[in-house]
């Protein structure tokens, strides 16, 4: 179940990263509000992960989730580069998450 909680305060990492590209530095207030919640419940869902996970695992877990999902949806929505070389970096970045996922001990 941990891994289940952290795999979503990842997928509101994601949600908190790319809303802070419309808060407009924070003056539109209905982006900046659902920001900065999915900001506290991405934070909060990672202390329970936490309870059961070990810290540098569930926190390069938690980072390397959304920085693949922040940038698949730049490069699905925003029209960002989608070069091989980033493609390529990106792949590393999985293959490490899966890697720490599969050699955690808990």
């Amino acid at each position: 179940m941990s891994w289940f909680i952290l795999f979503l305060a990842g997928l509101l990492e994601v949600a908190w990263a790319v809303g802070l590209k419309y808060t407009a530095g924070f003056t539109k207030p209905v982006p900046t509000v659902l920001t900065v919640g999915a900001m506290a419940a991405s934070v909060g869902l990672l202390g329970l992960a936490l309870r059961q996970l070990p810290l540098g695992t569930a926190y390069a877990v938690w980072t390397g989730i959304g920085t693949v999902g922040t940038v698949i949806f730049g490069i699905m929505v925003l029209n960002e580069p989608a070069s091989a070389a980033r493609v390529g970096c990106i792949a590393l970045i999985v293959l490490g998450i899966a890697g720490l996922k599969l050699l955690a001990t808990h």
